[in-house]
């Protein structure tokens, strides 16, 4: 059964990633880190952040990083924003997709984006009307803090199927569960999709998941029995939330590909390529430490999936 599945990963090492380390790459390295990963399969990568440079001097590049990526044939160039300013400016630099992140944690979004939920909500409606007046982009949802905020511990599952409810009547195109600090358990995770699935209708749902505490890819295995195909990942385990108290790293891409290809389930993307990459990253973020398993240890080689 699994041998029919396919998953779709998207690299967000160079938003997610970069937006926590004090390293800063030049725009030429970002666009060659993006064709490398565009040539080893990677259909969608997550390639920046429209925010204030006066916050996050990261993205200060955003739009000639999103500018040249849109130029590499095959990949879907998708962009973070936080508010409808950063929308608009995605807009106007062409982006095709957009993620606009709001927390379910009333905390976070408030430490995050310096508003409430309910307002970020309300944003949401007005860049996606703001969408359809142009015609021309796909918007999606990342909500943050859907498995517990490190400010508010728990956070109610109830109110995770309300907004992730709210937010597929406004009009998106993916909700993007995020365990943004690391809290999630794979059974919490089975759980909260199953439940979601039922409420959102015909809406893909896609996990974002950290490695905090090391269940990053328990829950990528929780997640996807529970029917989720769609991941977001960090080549060398990079990234984390700077207004998340105690936040690190994501799920390292390598390792989730080796996963998925250890199951069977196909990515569309070329293990060995994708190390090569990796390799490279180290001289590119030679200051910065880099998690993951499989680039020391190297994929387990096997003439079968599943050990069969």
């Amino acid at each position: 059964m699994m041998m029919q599945d396919r998953v779709s990963i998207r690299e967000v090492g160079l938003r997610d990633g970069l937006q926590l380390i004090s390293s800063r790459l030049d725009t030429e390295i970002k666009l060659d880190w993006i064709k490398a990963q565009a040539d080893a399969g990677f259909a969608e990568i997550e390639v920046t952040s429209f925010v204030p440079p006066s916050i996050l001097p990261q993205f200060a590049d955003a739009k000639p990083v999103l500018e040249g990526a849109q130029d590499i044939d095959g990949l879907l160039p998708t962009v973070l924003v936080p508010n409808l300013k950063g929308a608009v400016l995605a807009m106007d630099a062409g982006a095709r997709k957009i993620n606009f992140v709001l927390s379910v944690s009333e905390s976070h979004n408030m430490s995050n984006v310096r508003r409430s939920t309910d307002d970020s909500l309300a944003m949401l409606r007005e860049v996606i009307a703001e969408s359809k007046r142009r015609d021309t982009h796909s918007i999606g949802v990342a909500l943050a803090t859907s498995f517990g905020c490190s400010i508010e511990g728990d956070v109610s599952e109830a109110r995770v199927a309300n907004i992730a409810e709210q937010v597929a009547l406004a009009g998106v195109e993916e909700i993007n569960l995020a365990d943004t600090v690391g809290y999630g358990d794979p059974v919490q995770i089975a759980r909260i999709f199953r439940n979601l699935s039922k409420i959102v209708g015909t809406v893909p749902l896609a996990a974002h998941f950290h490695d905090t505490r090391g269940l990053g890819l328990a829950n990528v295995m929780a997640a996807f029995e529970a029917g989720v195909r769609r991941f977001d990942a960090a080549l060398g385990g990079l990234g984390g939330c700077p207004f998340a108290p105690g936040a690190s790293g994501n799920i390292a891409t390598e390792d989730t590909v080796h996963l998925f290809d250890r199951l069977g389930v196909a990515t569309g993307i070329n293990l060995d390529r994708l190390l090569d990459v990796r390799g490279r990253l180290v001289d590119w973020l030679s200051e910065e430490r880099l998690e993951g398993r499989l680039f020391g240890a190297g994929p387990a080689r096997r003439t079968a999936p599943g050990g069969a």
